[in-house]
């Protein structure tokens, strides 16, 4: 088993972050190459993730199971995996915790084990990748929620429209439907491999400085 841990911060308060994050629908639309599979209603989750290597396309399909706690804002995760060739299969599981006042800061902790082809590059650099898409993840999430509070009304503004409709006698219009939101384009793995590297060697760093 390969742990990780890793924090991340969004510049906006997590009473606006928090429900986004709750939404599985959201999640994966800020997920670089993730899709969502409509909900079985069995309580897991299930998607793909696509990976761009130049001009070939590699597919992932898993499953998760989320169990939400509004009250202290955390998410346990339970989920598994397969590459498109059934050679790789994955596992991994982890605690989300979101924190914060004026900004907030999402912690991860979990753990995740890889076998198949791909088990020596998961042991060697899976770190790294998931600290290069969770800060991807974490830029998408903090644009969905500045369109968010861009895209619905001050109070006060929907306050003062609402008793001159009612004077006018219109009839009261139904509510907005929600669009869908575009999912993030598929991971490309030259321009992950950039941030990986990068990762790498501030950890290095990193533990010259502890040493």
């Amino acid at each position: 088993m390969v742990s990780i841990r890793e924090e991340t911060l969004i510049p906006s308060p997590p009473d606006k972050v928090w429900p986004l994050l709750s939404d599985p629908a959201v999640v994966a639309a800020c997920i670089p190459g993730a899709e969502l599979s409509p909900d079985a209603g069995d309580g897991k989750w299930r998607g793909s993730i696509r990976v761009k290597f130049g001009p070939t396309v590699a597919a992932f399909r898993g499953e998760a199971a989320l169990d939400f706690d509004d009250a202290t804002r955390t998410c346990v995760m339970q989920g598994r995996g397969i590459d498109q060739r059934g050679a790789s299969r994955a596992l991994a599981s982890g605690k989300l915790v979101v924190t914060g006042e004026t900004e907030t800061t999402l912690a991860i902790d979990g753990e995740f084990n890889v076998t198949g082809p791909l088990e020596a590059f998961a042991n060697s650099g899976g770190v790294h990748v998931a600290r290069a898409l969770l800060g991807e993840f974490a830029a998408n999430l903090a644009k969905v929620v500045e369109e968010d509070g861009a895209a619905r009304p001050a109070p006060e503004a929907a306050a003062d429209a609402a008793p001159s409709t009612a004077a006018a006698g219109a009839p009261a219009s139904p509510p907005p439907q929600s669009t869908p939101r575009p999912a993030a384009k598929e991971i490309n793995a030259f321009a992950l491999a950039w941030k990986v590297l990068k990762s790498m060697i501030a950890g290095m760093f990193g533990r010259k400085g502890r040493s």
